[in-house]
């Protein structure tokens, strides 16, 4: 396992997450998290450095077992890979919140989409930074 690369991979990760956060918290559903405002932190109370550092090791960990565990180091084995944890992380956070809170069902829905972009793209970013040496 190329150390270089993977401590890149975690970062690309990293970045990628964090502007998809943005994009689909603060953009897409941010009207929706105010008409919802009882069930959420006020804003200044929001722990953000906790959310960034769950995020910091949730790319370390899928970049890792992705390098570890993952046979064949291609492009489309990481978009599946990264589809495949999109699609279990992503039911399972939305739908299982959906199930549990009083939520409006375009929020779930935001959110698993979200969650599958998200993981899609991480997965781009493993199975294009964390491959096999080119043979000279």
């Amino acid at each position: 396992m190329n150390l270089r690369r993977l401590l890149i991979a975690i970062a690309a990760i990293f970045v990628s997450w964090q502007i998809t956060d943005f994009i689909v918290h603060f953009v897409i559903l941010s009207p929706v998290y105010a008409e919802t405002e009882e069930l959420w932190r006020p804003m200044e109370q929001m722990k953000m450095g906790l959310l960034a550092f769950v995020s910091l090791v949730g790319a370390a960990v899928f970049a890792w077992t992705y390098a570890r565990f993952v046979g064949e180091k291609r492009l489309t084995a990481g978009v599946s890979y990264g589809l495949l944890w999109g699609f279990a992380f992503g039911t399972s956070m939305a739908y299982g919140s959906y199930a549990s809170m009083p939520i409006p069902y375009h929020m779930a829905l935001v959110w698993f989409v979200g969650t599958l972009a998200e993981f899609g793209a991480a997965g781009l970013l493993v199975g294009w930074l964390i491959r096999p040496p080119v043979a000279a």
